[in-house]
């Protein structure tokens, strides 16, 4: 009897010795099975981070450097660049840093200081430049220009000298252009000028290169 009930009570303990440590290796698997729950769900979001996230933020900081120091979008506000320009046209302009590549006849984005916003017209003296405006034929430098682009014509006069460093803006649609010939200060400075229309995106019927 004795050595059975000291083999029972051996036995039991064993048998709870054994009940001990695979309760105590389940809580060490559902500990570690919480863990790797965790790592799989950060990972999921990590992954969607840099399959979504990242790109997007990359495709919006570009956007943001390209209209800043590449190209940008404007409409137009006004006919006073009809027939060339239309209210309400959209335009692609490029961004001009160096003040040698402007052209006579290109249309030209600028800030105005004097009325406070932006323009669009078109260069028209170059620094050094003499014109002279007399029944609304623009001469410069004693030679005539063909202005096959004007809508609307006027009998303007006046004379002009344009100054280094600055430059000279007239608008197609003459007869209703606020423009060099109307402003207290007839010119506007290099530093001002912001860029040059290329491309008319809209209306879908116009879409092309801007002459």
């Amino acid at each position: 009897m004795i050595g059975e009930e000291k083999s029972k009570a051996k036995s039991e303990i064993y048998i709870s010795n054994s009940v001990d440590v695979k309760i105590e290796e389940d809580n060490i698997d559902d500990n570690e099975l919480g863990k790797r729950s965790e790592r799989l769900a950060e990972n999921k979001k990590s992954g969607f981070f840099y399959e979504w996230g990242l790109p997007i933020i990359v495709a919006v900081v570009l956007a943001i450097l390209i209209n800043k120091f590449v190209i940008f979008k404007v409409k137009i506000p006004s006919e006073s660049m009809v027939p060339t320009l239309n209210v309400e046209d959209r335009l692609f302009v490029t961004r001009v840093y160096n003040e040698d590549k402007f052209k006579r006849g290109d249309i030209l984005v600028f800030d105005s200081n004097e009325l406070g916003e932006k323009l669009i017209k078109r260069l028209m003296g170059l620094p050094g430049d003499k014109i002279v405006i007399k029944n609304g034929e623009v001469s410069i430098n004693g030679e005539k220009l063909i202005e096959d682009y004007i809508g609307n014509a006027d009998r303007f006069n006046g004379e002009y000298e344009v100054p280094e460093g600055k430059y000279f803006f007239l608008g197609d649609n003459r007869l209703w252009s606020k423009d060099s010939r109307y402003w207290i200060n007839p010119y506007i400075d290099a530093k001002d000028i912001e860029g040059k229309a290329q491309f008319k995106v809209y209306p879908f019927s116009d879409i092309g290169k801007i002459k």
